[in-house]
This record gives C-alpha cells, sequence and structure tokens, in this order.
C-alpha cells in the first residue's frame, strides 16, 4: 500500500512538473486521478422560448447547476432555478440522493412552452416547474416526450408506450402485446445504432400535431439471433445477450401502427408486402398526415410516402447505383410545399418541391454540401442551413432565398472553422457554438445578419496557455488520378525541416465521416504530447471519408481497396518531405481506423507499426445495416467479403502490431480481434493485446482512457 501511494504521489508530481514547464506528459492527459483540465468544457446548454426569450441550463463538474434566463443583449443571465432548489423539490417529490444526483446529469426534456421539464432519476421520470420551484415523480419509465400541447407526456414502459395525462395525474398503456422480442414503439440495437443513429435513445413514437395519437414503430426480434458477451469481472460470470443481425442474418420485422389515447391501434398497410424493409423515418405533416421514409434492406432506394387513413401513396423518391444514405423528412411550408434534403447530384442540396410531390426548383447547388437545414422563415422567403461552400473542413451557417438556386446566397458566420447554429424561431438571432483547429468552443451570440453580439470562450487554464505547441497545418493532396484530399499535419515544437522526424498517422477512413477538421479536438492535447516528444502527427482523409459529395462510392462492395491506395498515396507525399524519416511511422485507428489499420498492415508494406483498436476483421462479423450498405449480402458478394478481410490475409502481416478492445463491445465484438489475433498465431505472427475490462466501444472512462494512451505510448516508445 505503501509503495502504491509514493506511486500515486510520483506520477503527481510528474504531471505538475510537465505543466510548469510548458510540457505535456501523459498523466497530466489521461491519468484518472491527476489529469489536468486545461480546457473545461462550456457549461451551458441554450434553448429558446417560444416568445423568443433564450434559456440557459448551466452545468458544472456534469451536473446542472441551475437554470437561468438570458438578458436581451446576452451579457446577463437572471436565474430560475438553482442546484438547492432543483435537488430540494426533487427529495420533496421522494427521490433519494443517488436519483437526484443521476437527475442532474441530464438530459432535460422540456415541454413546448419551456416552463416544465422532465428528468429521469434511478427507474422513475419527474416532471420539474422551474418557476415554483417543485416536482412531482410521475411513473417509472424512460424516453419521455411531451405533446405538442404540453398536456400529456409519453414514455417507454418496458416494451410498450404508457401516456399520463398531466392534469388528472391518469396513466395508461396505449400498446399490447409488447415483451423482450416485440417492441412496441422502443428501437433496438440495430435500429439505435444503423437507422436512427442515435445510440443510447430508445424512444420510437412520435405525437401527432392533436396531440390525441401517436405514430410507432413495432419491431419483431423473434427472427434476428442472439449474440452473447460474457463479463468475466464478477462469479459467476454475467452473460450480456442481445439481438444483433450480422451481415446476412434476419433483420427485425417492423411494423407502423397509429394508436389513440384509449388505446386503439390502427396498423399501416404495408407497401411492399414480401420484402426485407427498413423504416428510417417517422413524423408528421403540420396537417396531421403521417409520413414514413421506407428503404430496401440493401438501402439503395428510398421513398418518402404520406399516408391518407391506412394506404400511402411516395411523394418523393431516391435511387442510386450504391446506396441512399438516411435523410431527415420534408420540411413543409405553410402553403403546403416542402422542402427537401437529397444527394442525387452526388452532393446534398436543398430542393423546393410543391404540395403535390413534383420538383419546382433546386435551392442551392454546386460542388459543397448542406449538411444540416435549420428551417424555413416562410413568411420572407428565406431558407438557413449549414454547409461546407466556404471549406470542405469547415462548417458555416448561411442564408438563402427560397426563390431561385443560390439566390442571394450569404454566409451568416465569420470566422473560419466549424460552426454550429441554434436558432431562434424568427431566425433573428441564434447561438453559435465555434472553434478552430486551435481554439477551444466558443459559445457566440449572433443577431440576424451574423454580427457577434456577445461572446462566451471555454475556460482555459494558465497551464494550457503556457504550453508549447506545435503547429497544426492543413494542406490538399492529390491521389494518383487527381482526387484532392484533406490532410493535417501537427509538427513538434520549434520544428526544423533539416531534421528526420517519426511520423504518428491517424486514422479513421470510413465512408463519410472525415477526420480533418477546423475545429477543436479531444486529441488535440494527445497530438500536442507527441509533438512534444518530437513525433509528427498526420491525418489524411481518404476520399470516401471525406464527405465530399459522392466521393465515397468508390468503395461500393469492396471496402479497403480505395481507402489504402489513398492513404498510400497521401503517403507517397509524406514520405517526399525531406523532414519525415520514412522508415519509422506508425498507422493508429480505432473502430473502422482499427479495420483500416488491420486491412493497411496485411496488404501493404508502407507502415513500420499498426495500432488496431476494436477492429472489424471480417465484415461477415459486423451488423448487417451498415455493413450491406457497402459491400451487398454476403452471399452476393462472397469475393468481396474475403478481399476485404485482414483475417483471410492474416499471413501477410508486415510490421509490428498490437490490439486494443473492451471486452464489453456490444457494437464491434471482441469476437474481431480473437479471431484475427487466432489468424496471425497459427501464421507465426505475434501481437499484444490490451484489454480494457468493461468498456464497450467507445472508451471514455478515465481508468479506460488511462490503459489505453498509456499501452499505445509504451508501444510507440519501444518500437519507434
Amino acid at each position: 500500500m505503501a509503495k502504491a501511494k509514493a506511486l500515486l504521489a510520483l506520477i503527481a508530481v510528474v504531471a505538475l512538473g510537465a505543466q510548469d514547464n510548458g510540457l505535456l506528459s501523459l498523466e497530466s492527459i489521461y491519468h484518472p486521478q491527476h489529469r489536468i483540465a486545461f480546457v473545461e468544457p462550456l457549461p451551458s446548454h441554450y434553448l429558446w422560448r417560444p416568445d423568443g426569450g433564450l434559456l440557459e441550463e448551466r452545468i458544472e463538474k456534469g451536473a446542472l447547476a441551475g437554470i437561468y434566463r438570458v438578458s436581451p443583449d446576452y451579457r446577463e443571465s437572471r436565474p430560475v432555478l438553482d442546484h438547492s432548489q432543483f435537488a430540494a423539490a426533487l427529495a420533496a417529490a421522494g427521490a433519494e440522493p443517488a436519483d437526484i444526483k443521476e437527475a442532474g446529469a441530464g438530459p432535460l426534456i422540456w415541454n413546448p412552452a419551456r416552463d416544465a421539464f422532465i428528468v429521469k432519476g434511478g427507474t422513475d421520470l419527474f416532471l420539474v416547474e422551474p418557476g415554483a420551484p417543485k416536482a412531482r415523480r410521475l411513473h417509472a419509465g424512460e424516453a419521455p416526450a411531451f405533446s405538442p400541447d404540453g398536456a400529456r407526456v409519453a414514455f417507454l414502459d418496458g416494451s410498450g408506450i404508457r401516456v399520463l395525462d398531466l392534469a388528472s395525474g391518469r396513466d395508461a398503456l396505449v400498446t399490447e402485446g409488447g415483451d423482450p422480442d416485440h417492441l412496441n414503439g422502443r428501437l433496438d440495437w440495430i435500429y439505435q445504432e444503423e437507422v436512427f443513429g442515435e445510440r443510447g435513445n430508445a424512444r420510437a413514437f412520435w405525437w401527432a400535431p392533436d396531440s390525441r395519437h401517436i405514430a410507432f414503430l413495432a419491431l419483431d426480434e423473434s427472427p434476428v439471433p442472439l449474440f452473447t458477451i460474457m463479463d468475466d469481472r464478477s462469479q459467476p460470470q454475467k452473460a450480456v445477450a442481445s439481438h444483433y443481425p450480422k451481415a446476412g442474418d434476419p433483420l427485425p420485422g417492423v411494423r407502423l401502427g397509429v394508436t389513440d389515447l384509449d388505446g386503439q391501434t390502427v396498423w399501416m398497410e404495408d407497401p411492399y408486402p414480401g420484402q426485407e424493409i427498413i423504416l428510417s423515418q417517422v413524423g408528421w405533416d403540420p396537417k396531421g398526415r403521417l409520413l414514413a421514409h421506407y428503404t430496401d434492406r440493401l438501402q439503395s432506394w428510398l421513398d418518402c410516402r404520406v399516408f391518407e387513413a391506412q394506404g400511402s401513396r411516395v411523394l418523393v423518391q431516391e435511387r442510386s447505383r450504391t446506396w441512399v444514405d438516411r435523410l431527415p423528412l420534408p420540411h413543409f411550408l405553410p402553403d403546403g410545399r416542402f422542402v427537401w434534403l437529397s444527394a442525387r447530384t452526388g452532393f446534398r442540396h436543398l430542393y423546393l418541391y410543391e404540395a403535390d410531390g413534383r420538383l419546382a426548383s433546386p435551392v442551392t447547388a454546386g460542388d459543397w454540401d448542406v449538411r444540416r437545414l435549420l428551417g424555413v422563415d416562410a413568411a420572407n422567403g428565406k431558407v438557413f442551413f449549414e454547409g461546407t461552400q466556404r471549406s470542405a473542413v469547415g462548417l458555416d451557417g448561411y442564408r438563402a432565398d427560397l426563390a431561385g438556386t443560390n439566390d442571394h446566397l450569404r454566409r451568416l458566420t465569420e470566422a473560419p472553422g466549424t460552426h454550429t447554429l441554434n436558432c431562434n424561431p424568427a431566425f433573428t438571432a441564434a447561438v453559435d457554438r465555434w472553434s478552430d483547429i486551435d481554439t477551444p468552443p466558443q459559445d457566440l451570440f449572433l443577431d440576424a445578419e451574423g454580427l457577434v453580439r456577445h461572446r462566451i470562450p471555454s475556460a482555459t487554464t494558465p497551464a494550457y496557455a503556457a504550453l508549447r505547441k506545435g503547429q497544426t497545418t492543413f494542406q490538399q493532396v492529390r491521389t494518383r488520378d487527381g482526387f484532392l484530399m484533406e490532410t493535417m499535419l501537427v509538427l513538434p515544437p520549434g520544428f526544423n525541416p533539416a531534421r528526420k522526424y517519426p511520423v504518428f498517422h491517424y486514422v479513421y477512413g470510413g465512408p463519410n465521416t472525415p477526420t480533418v477538421r477546423n475545429a477543436y479536438s479531444r486529441s488535440a492535447l494527445w497530438f500536442q504530447f507527441l509533438a512534444q516528444q518530437g513525433i509528427v502527427t498526420w491525418l489524411c482523409d481518404n476520399r470516401s471519408a471525406s464527405a465530399k459529395g459522392g466521393a465515397a462510392s468508390g468503395v461500393f462492395r469492396n471496402l479497403g481497396a480505395q481507402e489504402l491506395a489513398d492513404q498510400l498515396d497521401g503517403l507517397a507525399w509524406l514520405k517526399a518531405q525531406p523532414w519525415v524519416d520514412p522508415t519509422r511511422i506508425a498507422l493508429d485507428g480505432y473502430s473502422y481506423g482499427g479495420f483500416l489499420t488491420a486491412y493497411a498492415m496485411t496488404h501493404s508494406k508502407a507502415w513500420k507499426l499498426g495500432i488496431i483498436g476494436a477492429p472489424v476483421t471480417d465484415w461477415r462479423l459486423y451488423d448487417c445495416v451498415y455493413t450491406e450498405r457497402y459491400m451487398g449480402l454476403p452471399k452476393d458478394n462472397p469475393q468481396g467479403y474475403d478481399a476485404a478481410s485482414p483475417i483471410k490475409a492474416a499471413a501477410d502481416l508486415t510490421g509490428k502490431v498490437m490490439f486494443i478492445h473492451g471486452t464489453l463491445d456490444t457494437n464491434v465484438h471482441l469476437q474481431n480481434t480473437v479471431q484475427f489475433l487466432d489468424a496471425l498465431q497459427k501464421a507465426g505472427h505475434s501481437a499484444p493485446l490490451t484489454l480494457l475490462p468493461g468498456s464497450d466501444h467507445s472508451p471514455r472512462a478515465p481508468r479506460h482512457e488511462w490503459a489505453m494512451y498509456e499501452a499505445m505510448w509504451a508501444f510507440l516508445k519501444a518500437n519507434l
């Protein structure tokens, strides 16, 4: 025990000493007890009231510190509810201390009037009225949603939907027949992760505008195989089983129903009887008509359908020779016309449609992408969105006329970097969370023309200001066939072009998921630590990862090959720089990046080292929705699956590799690493493995981050 305390004291001294001289230590970034908060997260979340007023949720140390009303000039905040009042109100409602702590961590689910919210503490939902202040327990449940009129709350109760009337307190289940294999209003793993893309949000129901009907998905899990993971951290072991369809496995059956407040359910007609389909969006138009997006299993087409009674018709169709990405529902105007987001030209742009589904005109166009529709000011004929017109590695807010293509297109955000806007209902003001590669996030308060009226920067410590930082540069590198890839370098402090530097090459590389971004990154301190150790960091987005229009289509049915060719082209440019040591380059990737690192180390000789984190090592082992979107069915593309499998090429491994994987990864199963390691050993290769006990696919717990980066740094020091 004495030795352990002495070691912790030594680590603390090392961490503190590092900040004093402007140098980073690994302990100061990642050690669970001795990490230093160089940059504090911005403390507030903002939401607009219907009257245009602004509310602030202030967070301190991961818990709700209070609710504030922000002044019109954004420079002052008046308290509405502080933490002690919040805790006292919950305690008076019967919440235990542990439940109050959980509730304070959020999220806060607000009603439409923004004068009450719901939190979850333990198994229970609590309604909090901050103006009183008071709280009351509603019911055990999860995933609550207020009705549009604010009079009722719907939530998940097991495998069904329960509705509670707030005035009377009466509640009732409005669905029937739910059980672990039959989910009403609840998303399973595959729908959360790969269809709706909202990991942790199980809600699959949507209130109608009349506040008396609820649309919901009913999922039949019975045909989907169970995958079991053993948690070995206890005796006896604990089995963690979930329905997980791997490539080629059956999808869950899905139906779309509408229930009323009395629990009378009407099932919508299946427009595609006998076909395996995916329901990727559900909602309502302002007139109360039900809308839904349907795709085929391989996601080669998408139909936006509008329902009249139980039948439906196609409002908009999207088709592709490769795949169609999930798209948002139409945004309707008061006159029935609607705005639609589509990548039909190869780039994502906005289109104006007539009420009957006829295309009126494109709203935006060009070799750039609209990333998110913020809304429409129909009275003034203006559309607001975020896009990449200025920079492929940044994100800006824009305004344009609905009447034509790029008419009066105006960028509303000034500073280069990445802007995420939260606009008020009238589009006369916005809160803009902005950062760039060197600047931690700031909240900017904008007027209608984008003028910054107030600014709140992230809190940084003197130690952060004193850090010796290397320069970060962006550059474009051409592939052998002329595609311009975006790349990023982090150079050591005091960079000397006459020296030869080793390189840490970080990659993700998955379709439409860029890592080269002009935004502050949680990896920034890790890259600067490496820079201080005399190691250059290199990021290169292969074309399919770039999110530049339809550039990802080249990987269709053949994951790995084009990505590697592009990465090798980027590496050729890098190795041509006189200050790079071409014999000392390490490749590191996690998840899809883990796959790409494993693929690169078995299909080339370009890297000395490979750090392989949570990899897919054969696409037959990953989920069907993600995999088949790009690879098709295994029975239809066996050669493609074999060619993309690092397991099949294990004998061809070059260089040294190490593995990192969480033992409770329910996304990319540990099975992938075990099978690849087994194949490597059978081929006469060996590789160290760092397990993260209890970690899922995202190792964010401090102990897991420390174990991961400590192992990575030890591997780099010993071998690079």
